[in-house]
């Protein structure tokens, strides 16, 4: 081959090989370097969204540039583009094309928070969730009876079945997930609460003791208080005097009750107002936190047998009735 040929040859195979090397340093500088954004972006993988739809998507929002070196990627390296998984993701203006494709391959969606208050009562859980954002919302027009069968559990009454806490989801999560997660959590920490309780106990089930504990629940806002009003629902019981504690009143009032309970109201008879019945209502009266659990299992000892608020969150504990009516006069009716 004449020489003048083979020079030609070759300087074209160099020059092949500098566009070729060339072309692929600037595509590995596609994905190393940072993607096209000024500011956190919160960005949706729709589910079943095949990787070019993604990439698609994110170049027409603008969060990359161009889609091709993606597009490459997927050819090039298949299973590096294969993971993406349904969900918000929160992208950072830093974060390189790699780290892009990586981050929405992760587990690390964005998540929402919602917290069920120590105290509520199933009617106001509901109305939380349903106005819960991002949840998918199933249960909205279902009744009570309704729910606790797509539960799994249609024959129990929902009220206290719920334990309060705050509980983290993704968006597409359904209301149900979050009701079932409170449900088996409530029932998991009862049973471990009454595997350790106190011996010679009035109550005779797990769920008397819920019963019990959403009754110290809604009478105390002060932790240090419910092993002694616990202390003195159970001397009660013991003694078979009635509890009569004025949540069970307001409960038993269901929409009747606009704050204030009259002594018509006390005298009412229905199935929850302890001022009239003997022993425990029939259900919880409201979602019970573990310090109330754990109180109605071990009560604190002593022999008070009453106790009036303050007006400032606490009680005054009595022995005697004669106590008992000097402190309502005091805190009550205002006079000493």
């Amino acid at each position: 081959m004449d020489m003048r040929v083979l020079k030609i040859l070759i300087g074209i195979l160099l020059i092949a090989t500098i566009v070729v090397f060339g072309g692929f340093h600037y595509w590995q500088q596609q994905l190393d370097g940072p993607i096209a954004l000024d500011e956190q972006t919160i960005y949706e993988v729709p589910r079943g969204a095949a990787f070019s739809r993604v990439i698609d998507d994110l170049e027409k929002r603008g969060v990359i540039d161009a889609a091709w070196p993606y597009q490459l990627l997927a050819r090039v390296a298949p299973k590096a583009t294969q993971g993406l998984r349904a969900g918000e993701f929160e992208l950072d203006p830093g974060m390189s094309g790699r780290q892009l494709i990586a981050h929405l391959s992760s587990d690390q969606v964005v998540t929402y928070r919602l917290t069920i208050p120590e105290g509520w009562t199933f009617r106001q859980m509901r109305a939380l969730l349903d106005k819960a954002p991002k949840l998918d919302h199933r249960t909205a027009e279902m009744s009570d009876e309704e729910v606790m069968a797509a539960l799994g559990h249609e024959k129990t009454f929902p009220e206290g079945q719920f334990f309060p806490d705050t509980y983290r989801y993704h968006k597409g999560v359904t209301d149900i997930e979050i009701l079932r997660r409170a449900f088996d959590r409530m029932q998991q920490t009862l049973a471990t609460v009454w595997d350790e309780r106190d011996d010679d106990l009035p109550i005779d089930s797990p769920y008397q003791a819920l019963i019990l504990a959403s009754l110290i629940e809604r009478e105390t806002g002060v932790p240090a208080e419910r092993g002694e009003i616990a202390g003195v629902f159970v001397r009660r019981l013991q003694k078979g005097m009635r509890l009569q504690t004025d949540p069970t009143v307001i409960y038993g009032m269901g929409d009747s009750y606009v704050g204030n309970i009259t002594r018509a109201d006390l005298q009412r008879q229905n199935a929850y107002n302890t001022y009239v019945i003997e022993g425990l209502p029939p259900t919880p009266i409201a979602m019970p936190g573990l310090g109330s659990l754990e109180a109605a299992v071990h009560p604190a000892a002593g022999d008070t047998l009453y106790f009036v608020a303050r007006g400032d969150g606490s009680h005054q504990f009595s022995r005697t009735l004669q106590e008992h009516n000097a402190a309502v006069r005091r805190y009550i009716l205002n006079r000493d």
